[in-house]
């Protein structure tokens, strides 16, 4: 199931892949603290994501609980920004993300290991 998530709707989903089954109510206190949303904000979208099948409301207290993996949404959306920038080619992407700065030999060599996995 691949799920299209807007950028407000990630903030909300961090908090859950990062905290695990939380209430509604601390969700807004983090986005509160972190990008200043109010409580309506937060809810807002916390129901957005449940009616995209995102998350999975339960009582008591709106206790909220992510129904996608974030790697699922890493996923996605790279295979969306290599598509729509790159025109689907992968090597390009990685030409770009190698251009932009000099790698350490440390960076270099997981790089190589990840390659090395996919041959």
């Amino acid at each position: 199931m691949e799920v299209k998530l807007f950028d407000s709707e990630l903030k909300v989903m961090r908090v859950l892949w990062r905290e695990g089954e939380v209430t509604a109510k601390h969700i807004s206190d983090v986005l509160k603290a972190e990008v200043g949303w109010n409580m309506n904000t937060t809810y807002t979208l916390i129901k957005r994501c449940i009616a995209k099948g995102a998350i999975a409301r339960s009582e008591p207290h709106f206790l909220c609980r992510a129904l996608i993996p974030k790697e699922a949404v890493q996923r996605a959306e790279t295979n969306e920004l290599i598509d729509r920038v790159y025109d689907g080619a992968t090597e390009n992407l990685f030409a770009a993300l190698l251009g932009k700065e000099r790698l350490t030999p440390e960076q270099i060599r997981r790089l190589k290991r990840i390659v090395a996995e996919w041959e």
